[in-house]
């Protein structure tokens, strides 16, 4: 069985906490309770959170400023903040600074815990999307071009310089020496890596449909136009075309 997720709650009112945290007990959680800002603080440097659920009115520090505080220094845990003196512009002003979400007291449980899966989730999404992000970058380095030669090595240099530009670039070399795989490393080294690297067969496209294959065309272009098509290079918008086989054109 994995490790329960674990949750610190800032609050000072007895009653609340009594609540809340049997309640999140009951859904799974492991939690911890602090009553004031600084404590909260403190536990953060102590241990790891998956999420902070913080009252705003407190002694001492309030939740804005833990809040402020998690933001800067703890920008992976999302917090909520809860509080029985909230209006419209503070709820506002708490989302702008970066909370999660902002909740009313008396306590809803069920929208408390609702709020919180929902934090979570969308936490261990971002985490899975950098972890896949860097997985992706780590598979298209330019040292995945297999091979140890001084050749090889001058290309790894060529690929970062030209990454860095918005140059078209020709790759020349017979079939199956890697064209695309150095198409892709230079894609994902450049700062158009977060858009679409869409590669063209060229030498597969019938003669007749390159242009509507590589521009798109219209309902009703010409027969046989049923509906509007987006062309490769509009998909690529921001991107990279990779044209395999442009001599096939």
């Amino acid at each position: 069985m994995g490790l329960k997720p674990r949750i610190l709650i800032a609050d000072d009112e007895p009653l609340t906490l009594e609540l809340v945290v049997e309640r999140l007990q009951a859904e799974g959680y492991e939690v911890e309770v602090v009553s004031c800002g600084e404590e909260a603080i403190e536990a953060a440097r102590n241990s790891s959170f998956k999420l902070v659920l913080t009252d705003l009115s407190m002694p001492g520090m309030g939740g804005m400023e833990v809040l402020a505080h998690f933001v800067k220094h703890h920008t992976e845990i999302p917090v909520i903040v809860l509080t029985g003196f909230g209006t419209i512009e503070t709820a506002v002003e708490a989302i702008k600074l970066g909370a999660y979400d902002y909740l009313s007291k008396p306590a809803n449980l069920d929208e408390i815990v609702l709020t919180l899966k929902r934090a979570i989730e969308h936490k261990d999404l971002k985490e899975e999307n950098v972890a896949l992000r860097s997985q992706i970058l780590d598979q298209h380095r330019p040292d995945r071009v297999i091979g140890q030669s001084s050749a090889i090595h001058h290309l790894y240099r060529i690929i970062k310089r030209v990454a860095k530009t918005d140059s078209t670039v020709l790759i020349t070399g017979e079939s199956g020496t890697g064209k695309e795989l150095v198409a892709n490393a230079i894609h994902y080294q450049s700062p158009r890596r977060d858009m679409p690297f869409v590669p063209i067969n060229c030498g597969a496209i019938p003669e007749e449909l390159l242009e509507s294959e590589l521009f798109g065309h219209e309902k009703g272009a010409f027969t046989g136009a049923f509906k509007e098509r987006r062309g490769r290079f509009e998909l690529a918008n921001k991107g990279t075309v990779f044209l395999d086989e442009i001599g096939e054109m």
